[in-house]
């Protein structure tokens, strides 16, 4: 995900550079059928940007708004049986972090949203039982969730 914000820094640098450049001179010698077909594909360039920048946004809030769901998840088992307990602070925590990360890159990146979400209603386990099938049910949910976002993320990541 560095590598991504780094590859997107250069990227800006390079064309921040293009865009302050001068024109040399006034374009009359160029033909007008070329400018607008340049014009044309700058646009069309821009709108293909704009569809990704959105696509990339929207992946990375739903990867962080999974994270913050299950950490609510994970708090709501707190107390599910002392051998599990050093497990699950450890569990939360890293995902706690992981969407700290990625909620930074989003600031960083300038897409992330005014507010952060906030935790809805949580389930309340009453009981021993119903705190280990609530376990099982997330901790199955949790997986599944954790091998698509690094689906995701291993694609983001890709040249």
């Amino acid at each position: 995900m560095k590598l991504m914000a780094l590859q997107l820094l250069l990227w800006h640098s390079v064309l921040w550079t293009v865009q302050e450049a001068t024109p040399l001179g006034p374009a009359s010698n160029l033909p007008q059928s070329f400018l607008f077909k340049c014009l044309e594909q700058v646009r069309k360039i821009q709108a293909d940007g704009v569809v990704l920048q959105e696509r990339l946004t929207g992946c990375l809030r739903q990867l962080h708004s999974g994270l913050f769901l299950y950490q609510g998840f994970l708090q709501a088992l707190a107390g599910i049986s002392p051998k599990l307990a050093p497990t699950l602070d450890m569990l939360h925590l890293d995902i706690a972090d992981l969407a700290t990360n990625i909620w930074q890159q989003m600031e960083d990146l300038g897409v992330a949203p005014a507010v952060q979400a906030t935790q809805g209603t949580m389930p309340i386990f009453t009981s021993a039982f119903q705190r280990r099938a609530g376990g099982v049910l997330v901790a199955a949910n949790l997986q599944s969730f954790l091998e698509l976002a690094y689906r995701v993320l291993r694609y983001l990541a890709e040249p």
